[in-house]
């Protein structure tokens, strides 16, 4: 089983030492985003779990404690993007990710990090020539950091619009996708980093744009060395190519207060619920309550147990 670490929230900022005490207690319960009562009971056991994916846009409060994870085949997509305070809030200053990342790659490589350019945003003042110039010099800060990089562009989001519109966001065109892949492209390959596109329905691939997989069955059979066979994640969209996973994050949970995001669009929410948390519980907002059904989800490893011919553990890796 895959762990998502979290598509709804940024755990490795805000709630590492609650995720370690789940590891050490062996379980994490996980409330249904649309079911409220209906909980998870899920088994954290390394033999079960065949990987971890951490989200976050700084995983700096994780960096003391990787060693507690070297039982378990993890990595981290990094979200590290252009923007100021005026979109995304209470994110560090973009210098402080950087040497953060830097730090994180120092201790488990970079095969390990997949940096995330995303949403790219268009405006009046955020168009091509800005996102080509601000790429480029984060590009070149992480030349050596990491190999991949996928980027998206932003979507309109019921939950989001509201605060898109309040930046004037435009919906890029086709051609105009097309255009800035390639432009973003060309630059990635300047320094040595693989751009890939997540979810999007644009044809990329004619400009040597892979569609990105930020759950990724090929990245765990080369961390683990061990073959793995999984499907598709039915409940993503339709393009997106991630692969079948556990989230164990909160909606409204995260403090970035990023103004395009689909996750964390209440700021009362968010206030409550962080208020609600308690790093000692088994689940990451409020605990159990009267009327909750816990049902203890059936866990199984998806590797066949053979070592991969395909994706042997490299030195790199490491």
């Amino acid at each position: 089983m895959i762990l998502s670490v979290s598509r709804r929230t940024d755990i490795p900022a805000f709630y590492s030492e609650w995720f370690f005490n789940r590891l050490r207690e062996g379980f994490v319960l996980v409330r249904n985003p649309m079911n409220y009562r209906q909980v998870s009971h899920i088994e954290l056991n390394p033999s079960i779990i065949d990987g971890i994916v951490f989200w976050t846009k700084n995983p700096a409060p994780m960096m003391d404690r990787l060693n507690l994870l070297e039982e378990y085949n993890y990595y981290f997509l990094v979200t590290l993007t252009p923007y100021g305070p005026e979109i995304e809030k209470s994110i560090p200053s973009k210098e402080k990710v950087v040497e953060a990342l830097q730090k994180l790659v120092g201790k488990i490589g970079p095969a390990r990090i997949i940096w995330r350019y995303d949403p790219i945003i268009f405006n009046a003042e955020m168009n091509l020539e800005y996102h080509a110039e601000k790429f480029e010099f984060l590009a070149s800060r992480l030349k050596g950091y990491t190999r991949r990089c996928q980027i998206s562009f932003v979507d309109f989001y019921k939950k989001a619009i509201n605060n898109l519109r309040l930046l004037k966001a435009e919906k890029p065109d086709n051609a105009i996708v097309l255009q800035t892949g390639k432009v973003l492209a060309d630059i990635a390959g300047k320094y040595e980093i693989k751009l890939e596109a997540c979810a999007e329905k644009a044809d990329l691939i004619s400009l040597g744009i892979s569609p990105a997989k930020c759950i990724d069955d090929r990245l765990i059979a080369e961390i683990s060395g061990k073959n793995i066979r999984v499907v598709k994640d039915r409940n993503q969209r339709h393009s997106c190519g991630c692969i079948a996973s556990i989230d164990i994050g909160a909606y409204n949970s995260c403090r970035h207060g990023c103004l395009y995001c689909y996750a964390s669009f209440s700021e009362k929410s968010v206030a409550n619920n962080t208020s609600r948390h308690n790093p000692n519980s088994p689940m990451l907002i409020g605990d159990v309550e009267a009327g909750d059904k816990v049902t203890k989800r059936k866990m199984v490893s998806y590797f066949k147990g053979l070592e991969a011919e395909l994706f042997p553990m490299t030195k790199s890796l490491l």
